[in-house]
């Protein structure tokens, strides 16, 4: 089943999130690969694709899990987590519609 991981980032985390982005990366590079991945990204605090100093307010991840304990165990162990970076995670059953 498909679930949606919406991240929501501390005030002023924007270092934290640079230092743990190369492992948030590869993990989301994982699912990609299993073929898991249907979409992730960041929430830029500002209107633009690069808000530079202005940062991220977090980000969204939707992808196949087994459960939603899973989806919420790998959720848990995320680097933004470890990191100081997320405030709190939110994790949903999601049901894809469109396109």
């Amino acid at each position: 089943m498909l679930f949606s991981i919406v991240g929501t980032d501390h005030p002023n985390s924007l270092e934290g999130r640079k230092a743990a982005r190369p492992a948030h990366v590869a993990r989301l590079q994982t699912l990609n690969n299993e073929g898991r991945l249907v979409l992730a990204g960041p929430n830029p605090a500002i209107e633009s694709d690069d808000p530079g100093e202005a940062g991220f307010t977090g980000s969204v991840v939707i992808a196949e899990f087994e459960t939603l304990a899973d989806a919420q165990a790998w959720a848990d162990s995320d680097p933004y987590v470890d990191g100081g970076v997320y405030a709190n995670v939110v994790v949903k059953p999601y049901r894809k519609v469109l396109p």
